[in-house]
């Protein structure tokens, strides 16, 4: 099985942290020259110095906010023009609206999580997606959410905008398929990074409950008794992205220790 990225690049957004940082040190230690985006270029330069060059990779970064699509563009737009190497692979990835009900989240919370998830994705995608079909080859994966298999309480913002992304990948692999690029999602569920610790003190805070009270009983949940590691994620989206995953395209794939049911 050929899972090897060696002279394949990559895009990694959100990537200074969690698993982002994880999905970018996974593809660069498989091979590949990884371009981290994120908006804090001290945390982007940290990162850097982290990655694994031992093909000789050249990793580089992208100063962007995806709060701003407008900077986001422009940003990548112009590190695009400079950059003489096709780019293979873009890792869509961004953090995740704030904690709570649906029925109390304002227009201005719907539109900037829109912005941030959906239309960042699309900026992203557009950029890359020409020379993805002039070389024959290409991966787009976004890490959204097990909510796009069954909604999750008290993340009403993140619930619809997670599904509507997941609506758009599914879109954009029937129509690029045939050019041999792929569109997948990974569904990570709770998993050990700073998003699940403001989601279990949001909880706590609700509830009236301990921290750890409000973790234990999420990982009675879970089948496998434990919460998920970056790196795991990490390794179901360096899979999509290497060639052995060549007819996998238009699917979502929970990475969530057995939680989420079938259906």
């Amino acid at each position: 099985m050929n899972i090897s990225l060696n002279n394949y690049n990559a895009i990694v957004c959100g990537s200074t942290q969690g698993i982002g940082k994880a999905c970018a040190m996974e593809l660069a230690t498989l091979g590949a020259e990884v371009i981290l985006v994120a908006r804090n270029e001290n945390k982007l330069q940290q990162a850097i110095a982290e990655l694994p060059a031992q093909n000789g990779q050249h990793h580089q970064y992208i100063v962007a906010d995806f709060a701003d699509p407008a900077n986001v563009k422009n940003q990548v737009h112009t590190f695009l023009q400079q950059y003489t190497k096709t780019i293979h692979i873009l890792i869509n990835n961004t953090g995740g609206p704030a904690a709570g009900k649906v029925s109390e989240a304002t227009e201005d919370q719907f539109l900037s999580a829109f912005n941030a998830h959906l239309i960042c994705n699309h900026i992203m995608a557009m950029a890359v997606i020409p020379e993805m079909k002039t070389s024959g080859y290409g991966r787009i994966i976004n890490i959204i959410s097990t909510s796009v298999k069954a909604p999750l309480p008290n993340l009403g913002v993140s619930n619809t905008v997670r599904a509507a992304v997941a609506n758009w990948s599914k879109t954009l692999a029937n129509e690029l398929g045939g050019f041999n690029i792929t569109v997948n999602n990974v569904l990570p569920g709770a998993t050990k990074t700073e998003r699940l610790t403001g989601i279990i003190s949001n909880n706590a805070a609700k509830t009236q409950s301990s921290e750890d009270a409000v973790a234990q009983k999420m990982i009675a949940e879970i089948p496998m008794k434990r919460f998920g590691e970056a790196s795991e994620i990490a390794n179901a989206v360096a899979f999509l992205a290497s060639p052995a995953a060549a007819y996998i395209n238009g699917t979502s794939i929970p990475v969530d220790g057995g939680k989420t049911g079938a259906f």
